[in-house]
């Protein structure tokens, strides 16, 4: 399946933890868990608390070892220190100690990955630039917000220049303008060539950067693929109808039949407006053909995109089999 030497690359994963010494209770965190990720692009991770999520990311980094299936980042079984050498990460709570400075942090962090003082001092000042720290370069993190923190975890993610980052919640605890800042150096990244792999409950943020992404549930894995091509796995669209008002409410009832209103709106300006739930384009066009059959007239129609979060929600409510 796919290419081994992806910068992510996982068929057949699966995970079992044993709960309880007496009960023997076996829990599946992970279910066959199959997909990969290509070179430079950001792909998200989605599910609900307690989907595998947290399991999918330490099987990677070699922090829990899997029960079958396999896994590899970077051309190199999960786990791997030749693999982990070149994946940079940030884990969701991203502990420094009260007494470092950012510059002493990143001197910490860059020595656990192998890199002298000297190479810290070099790419120190232009990652801290990046992030927006540099007038807090020599400040007690004591005094840091927790967003400037988490711009922080993502400089020290970046010090040793990796070719894979896996990060988790990365805009968690910033602000409008921290989001943006951090989706302009992924995008930044992932046009010099970096790989992103990152996990999210934040659809939106997810939506405006990513390229693809994975929805687990529950261990298994219900969709992978674009997001813009997450509407057809749904196959649903909401459309607003602004109708004329020579159709009576009760006309007008009577012509949609028994298709789903979102919203039906006070009559304004001689108008109705009503949000509708159709499957696609076929099932709009017979909408519009059944609304004239009945002499109602449109003056305007509109689609509303399905969000990621829509999609999200629609697929989690499905009990249907697992891809």
């Amino acid at each position: 399946m796919g290419d081994r030497q992806n910068p992510i690359w996982v068929d057949s994963l699966a995970k079992t933890y044993q709960i309880g010494w007496w009960s023997r209770r076996r829990v599946e965190a992970l279910r066959g868990v199959t997909f990969e990720v290509s070179p430079s692009e950001i792909f998200g991770l989605l599910g609900a608390n307690g989907a595998g999520k947290t399991t999918f990311i330490k099987i990677l980094l070699g922090i829990v070892r899997k029960t079958n299936g396999n896994a590899r980042i970077l051309g190199y079984e999960a786990g791997k220190r030749l693999g982990r050498r070149s994946v940079g990460y940030l884990p969701e709570q991203l502990s420094v100690d009260p007494h470092h400075s950012a510059y002493s942090a990143l001197n910490y962090y860059g020595r656990l990955s192998g890199l002298s003082s000297k190479a810290v001092r070099t790419r120190r000042d232009d990652l801290l630039a990046m992030v927006d720290l540099t007038d807090w370069a020599k400040v007690s993190v004591k005094k840091y917000s927790k967003g400037m923190l988490q711009r922080l975890g993502l400089a020290q993610a970046l010090l040793h220049d990796p070719q894979l980052l896996i990060l988790d919640e990365p805009t968690d605890g910033l602000d409008p303008v921290g989001r943006s800042q951090v989706r302009g150096i992924l995008g930044r990244l992932k046009q010099a060539g970096k790989t992103i792999f990152l996990n999210s409950h934040l659809l939106q943020e997810v939506e405006l950067l990513c390229d693809r992404v994975a929805i687990l549930d529950r261990g298994a894995l219900r969709y992978v693929g674009s997001v813009s091509d997450i509407t057809q796995c749904t196959g649903s669209v909401e459309s607003d109808l602004v109708i004329d008002a020579a159709g009576t409410e009760v006309t007008v009832r009577k012509a949609l039949g028994d298709r789903p209103v979102i919203q039906w709106s006070e009559k304004r300006s001689g108008h109705y407006r009503i949000t509708i739930r159709l499957s696609g384009q076929e099932e709009v066009d017979q909408c519009v053909d059944d609304l004239r059959r009945h002499g109602i007239s449109l003056a305007g129609l509109a689609w509303r995109r399905t969000s990621l979060e829509d999609a999200f929600l629609e697929i989690l409510s499905d009990h249907g089999d697992p891809l």
